[in-house]
Formats: structure tokens, sequence, C-alpha cells
């Protein structure tokens, strides 16, 4: 028996009972203003991430871009995390060789932001050819590539664990064949279904939920969860991130602050998540100000948070200014949440 009862308002769980539509757009529309508030600052050390996060972020001023791009861009995070939904809108269900597909042609067409190299090796195999299953980048690449963009299986899947596991698992090995890879993916879309259901969250209880379904693919990530939720949770963010950056790590991947480590970045945002668990904006803070790959911690922290608070939840001032080289912009990121709310609760899913 699962302790999911223990994190949800008391309500019949069956399909019958949808989640509201905002909180699906609440989730996608969460992560690309997460993703796109972290992106000038990602890759900078924490004295740069404070400094940006209290000149730009905590007055919800409109910041910078970077690299070329206007404020608002959202990363390879949510472009993937968004052809993850689209996949799932237009087949009806979750197919991993449709949206390895998706993944395989957002390389070729050059239109990927800020690529990570797992995922950009796996890309090419996949253009290749090579079957799904096989084009992963194989263990020990552990990056939160896979992770970074799971959000999604946990609003197809929220009332079903054992399909969120196994979609989870499986849209990992796509592009990250390492364990700690799926297990991390599994966590976040799992926080997200957990979150898409919730009145009120308790941190002990959603931790220790998360810890048992992550238990079933990799038992690292399990016990990582359970000292966050012992330890590390109560911690200031000062103290907390230099245990939670080394979590699971052998070695210095030279980053300060938060590194693209799985292990890390996962657990960064679910501390952020649940130290404000009803507040975006603290939640989009915390992700950043650590510094890091923090378009990463942020968008991860963002989908989770907006799955709770809902659309309206998250400041539209700056949530409108998100958007993809010019396109998939604020409105038609709702309307396509609104689609996969449609499918999910009036049409089935199928596995």
């Amino acid at each position: 028996m699962y302790r999911v009862q223990k994190i949800l308002a008391p309500r019949d769980r069956s399909p019958q009972m949808a989640v509201a539509s905002e909180r699906f757009s609440g989730c996608l529309i969460g992560q690309c203003l997460g993703d796109a508030l972290g992106f000038p600052v990602e890759g900078m050390e924490p004295e740069t991430c404070q400094r940006y996060v209290q000149d730009y972020v905590r007055p919800k001023r409109i910041p910078p871009g970077r690299a070329g791009f206007t404020f608002g861009q959202y990363t390879d995070d949510s472009q993937l995390a968004r052809e993850l939904i689209r996949s799932y809108v237009a087949r009806h269900g979750f197919y991993p060789a449709d949206y390895a597909r998706r993944i395989a042609d957002l390389f070729r067409e050059g239109r990927i932001v800020g690529q990570g190299r797992a995922t950009a090796e796996a890309a090419r195999r996949l253009i290749l050819g090579i079957h799904w299953d096989e084009a992963g980048t194989p263990a020990p690449s552990a990056g939160n590539g896979s992770a970074m963009r799971a959000g999604p299986i946990g609003l197809f899947f929220y009332d079903d664990r054992q399909k969120l596991v196994q979609a989870a698992v499986q849209q990992s090995i796509i592009t990250h064949q390492d364990p700690r890879c799926q297990a991390g993916s599994v966590v976040i879309a799992g926080a997200v279904a957990l979150a898409v259901q919730a009145q009120y969250v308790e941190a002990g209880a959603f931790l220790s939920t998360l810890a048992e379904w992550a238990e079933l693919v990799e038992p690292g990530m399990a016990e990582h969860l359970r000292r966050l939720r012992d330890e590390w949770l109560a911690l200031p963010p000062e103290q907390a991130a230099k245990p939670i950056s080394r979590a699971g790590r052998a070695e210095d991947f030279g980053w300060q602050g938060i590194s693209p480590f799985v292990v890390g970045s996962v657990l960064w945002s679910l501390y952020a998540f649940l130290r404000t668990p009803h507040d975006y904006w603290a939640t989009i803070c915390t992700a950043i100000e650590v510094g890091g790959d923090v378009d990463t911690t942020a968008a991860m922290a963002g989908a989770i948070s907006g799955a709770l608070v809902g659309l309206g939840g998250i400041p539209h001032t700056l949530a409108r200014h998100v958007h993809d080289q010019g396109s998939w912009r604020y409105e038609a990121l709702v309307n396509l949440a609104l689609e996969c709310h449609a499918v999910k609760h009036h049409h089935g899913t199928r596995l």
C-alpha cells in the first residue's frame, strides 16, 4: 500500500474525477518560465546567480536575454518536455518510438537550444536509424537530460503508478541508459503526479512516496531522497547546497553550484519546491540562486510547483514572454496543455 493518500487531499482518485485543466497548463508554463528565468545565468557561479535573483527575479523585472535570444527563450529542457506532450496528444497515449522521432527531428532541424552532450549523442544515433531503446548514451554518463523533460509523464499517468514508472523509464532510455537517469526521470514525473492532485503538500510523506517509487529503479536515488527528507531539507539553502550538490558524486565536475549530474540536480529541484511548495516564485528563486545548471533546476522545480499551484499561481506578466525562437509562445503552450488534459480525461490513454 503506497503512501500517496497521506499527501493528497481526501478525494476520489478515480479517473472520473479529473484534475483541473489549469494544473496541466500550470505545469507546462511553470517549467518553461523557470527554464527561461534560469537560462541567462546557466552555468554561472553562486554569487552571480544570487545577484541576478536579487536584481531581477525577486522583483519580477524582465531580465536580459542570453546568446542572442530575447528573454523568455526556454531551452532544450522545455523543448523536449513540450515535444513529449505533443507526441502524447497526437497519438492519444505515450509511444516511445514516436517521441524518439520528435527528439531526432529537433536535432536534425537544428532547432535545439542549449543541447546536452549525452542527449545530442543519442539524437545522432536516432537520426542514423538506431532503435529508440538502443540509442541512449550508456552509463556511466548520468546527466539530468532525461529527468528535466519527465514532468509531463506525471500528467499522463498521475493516477497509475505502474504506468508512470514504466513510461518515465522508457522515455529516459531513449537518450540515457544509466539507471540513475531513469530513477531521476521517475522522481520528477512522480513529483508532478503527486503535486497535480494535491491541495496540500507535506514534505516528509511526499519524499517517502518518491523514494518508494525510485527504489523500483535504482536504490541509490531512493537513499538520497530519504537523506533529503531527514537531513537536508531542514537546512537553509546556503548550507543545503553543498551536500546536495555532492550527493552520489565520486568526482568533481568542475561546476560551482549544482552540476548537471542527475542526482544533485533532481534533489535540488525538490528542495526548492518543498521549501515553499505553495509559492511558485519563491521556489524559482531558490532553484536559481545556488548557481550552476539553474535553467534545469528551475525548469524541474517550476514544473512541479506549477502542477500544484496551477496557471493562476504563476505571474502572468513574465509568463507571457515565454517563447521558442519566436514560436510556441504562452498561448500556444497553454492550448497544448489543454489538449493534453482533454486527451487524458475524455479520450483515455494507451501505453
